[in-house]
């Protein structure tokens, strides 16, 4: 049952700013001063390439561990009712079924916990990794800094299956229906064109641009604003971009804690997101909430009855009425994101496990987050946090199609395809330098995009 205290949050946002929204003036303090440097950036290539392995293996394991919970919990609307959210007190405990799962709990695991693949083990792509590997791959094999709408249309055409059980979600989908048409993005995710223009599809796909430019997101806006409109446009589009831009401040030096890095990133990503908008306002409600010092469950129901139930600040979705009344639009799916990104406070474990029990789509935050800590943190990081070691290698066959080695790949060559790729972007379009003999990369200073 919702406590009256909840039910404040939820139904009257002006009291809530009033006695507990305020964020204390030295947090504020905290978040919104920019990083500043005046020198060049000096980057380690080696320390770079352990990252995107890191990328790779935190973004398996969040993806792999939110697909347990996926779609158990979505409030309770319409026909479809799934019970009370998930709280901290369900991690190790039974999993539940989802609304898809016909009765049954997911395959993965019995318990809501996290899911490993051993050395003898592979990981299998998904719908929150496979078309970053492809438009990775992409720009590999066009030796190109930026695709072009042709070669995304053929790349499409030849990695996704024509077949129904092709894992792609319904903005994904009319984008490749229409690209079999014949046409070409950005139309394909034009709203004229494609009526789910406005759901999750394009958060998923695009974060690894942002490490294609670290420590410039402008250049990663740019390098992922035709990947993000192919399917995507207003809302959608603003909230791929965010992601986009905190993945590319992950690379901007800083000793700061990593609860600190987090907030900053955050606080700078928000920037893109339009004032008058609901992920702005998104943003800002959800900050709040975690200011106020309210649990985390506390803040994902407030989220909740604000926006799926109340549909306040502009997230009017009920009219599609999509499964659960709009939980797939791209609006829950970034609220619940930002629950387990400021509650998790950098911790890749107390990440995903929040982000696995917060509800909706909970395998899109997971992997989102968990790739981005599993950057910051490298691979000896994860494998720190979890006191062991992973399996190395990756099956994009599960969901894809005409890849080399029958699309089985390992991290380590995900991770050298990505830093050659960034080489290639640093050099063509970042104005900095490769220095072989250092094997570092010599960035200009940080500047915020304005």
């Amino acid at each position: 049952m919702p406590t009256i205290k909840m039910l404040i949050y939820s139904l009257c946002p002006f009291l809530f700013l009033l006695s507990c929204g305020q964020v204390p003036e030295e947090t504020t303090k905290a978040t919104s001063n920019q990083i500043k440097n005046t020198a060049p950036i000096i980057i380690s290539r080696a320390q770079y390439e352990n990252q995107l392995y890191g990328f790779w293996l935190g973004q398996s394991i969040a993806n792999w561990t939110g697909l347990v919970t996926e779609m158990d919990k979505i409030g309770d609307l319409g026909a479809i009712k799934t019970g009370a959210f998930y709280t901290r007190a369900d991690w190790g405990q039974p999993d539940q079924p989802s609304i898809w799962g016909e009765g049954v709990p997911s395959d993965l695991s019995a318990t809501i916990d996290f899911v490993f693949k051993d050395s003898s083990e592979v990981w299998g792509a998904d719908d929150d990794t496979d078309l970053e590997y492809m438009y990775q791959q992409l720009l590999y094999t066009h030796k190109a800094t930026v695709l072009t709408p042709k070669q995304i249309r053929d790349g499409w055409l030849l990695h996704i299956r024509p077949d129904e059980e092709n894992f792609l979600w319904v903005s994904n989908q009319k984008a490749y229906d229409l690209m079999q048409a014949g046409m070409l993005p950005p139309d394909t995710g034009h709203p004229n064109n494609n009526e789910h223009y406005d759901m999750i599809d394009a958060q998923l796909t695009t974060e690894i641009f942002g490490l294609l430019a670290p420590t410039q997101p402008k250049i990663a806006h740019q390098i992922a604003e035709l990947p993000i409109r192919t399917v995507a446009r207003q809302e959608a589009e603003s909230i791929a971009q965010f992601y986009v831009h905190m993945h590319a401040l992950a690379s901007v030096p800083s000793k700061k804690h990593m609860r600190e890095r987090i907030l900053w990133m955050a606080e700078s990503a928000s920037q893109v997101l339009p004032h008058d908008t609901y992920p702005a306002k998104m943003y800002q409600y959800t900050k709040g909430l975690y200011h106020s010092g309210i649990p985390w469950e506390q803040a994902r129901d407030s989220i909740y009855y604000r926006y799926q139930v109340h549909q306040e600040d502009g997230y009017n979705i009920t009219a599609k009425n999509l499964y659960c009344n709009g939980c797939f639009a791209a609006g829950i799916n970034f609220a619940a994101s930002l629950v387990s990104l400021l509650y998790g406070e950098g911790d890749f474990k107390t990440t995903i496990k929040i982000g696995t029990l917060a509800g909706w789509d909970s395998d899109n935050p997971t992997a989102t987050w968990g790739g981005l800590l599993g950057f910051m943190i490298g691979k000896e990081g994860i494998e720190t946090v979890f006191g062991r070691t992973f399996s190395n290698r990756f099956n994009i066959h599960r969901t894809r199609q005409n890849f080399p080695n029958n699309g089985i790949d390992t991290f380590e060559n995900m991770a050298r395809k990505g830093l050659t790729i960034t080489d290639r972007m640093v050099v063509e379009i970042m104005n900095g330098t490769l220095d072989s003999v250092r094997n570092v990369w010599v960035l200009p200073p940080y500047v915020p995009m304005q």
